[in-house]
């Protein structure tokens, strides 16, 4: 989802779109690959006036809860959402060889995990997988 869709957005729901805010969300669009939090900071150091990592986080966290971006658990970064959606679920296929990372759009869970939570009767609010291996280029 590009920045200006994320801007109008903001203004549709009344939220606050900030310049910390735009310039991490911009920051993890343009990455090739999931970035953490302090690569987004250093990649920041230029363009906003001594950004601190706190800032960095709360915008993450503003852009996760609104389905702009996504945390790959496993490597602690982030990945702008393909989808241009917000979604309960996330997945995610992460290359182990170039680091590479594609979200997939398996947006309903599978029966038998779906069936799973029932039985437990499990309040679930969201969901995330992630599938470790290696892409064509790497193996």
């Amino acid at each position: 989802m590009a920045v200006s869709q994320a801007e109008q957005f903001c203004n549709e729901k009344g939220l606050r779109y900030t310049e910390p805010r735009a310039a991490v969300l911009s920051v993890i669009q343009k990455s090739k690959k999931p970035i953490g939090a302090y690569d987004v900071l250093a990649q920041l150091g230029d363009r906003l006036d001594n950004p601190k990592p706190p800032t960095i986080y709360r915008a993450i966290e503003f852009w996760m809860g609104h389905g702009f971006v996504h945390k790959i658990e496993s490597l602690n970064a982030f990945v702008a959402c393909e989808a241009g959606h917000a979604h309960k679920g996330s997945q995610f296929i992460v290359c182990d060889g170039c680091g590479a990372v594609e979200e997939i759009h398996l947006c309903h869970l599978p029966e038998a995990l779906d069936k799973k939570i029932t039985e437990s009767q499990f309040d679930m609010t969201r969901w995330s997988a992630e599938i470790h291996g290696l892409c064509v280029k790497c193996s």
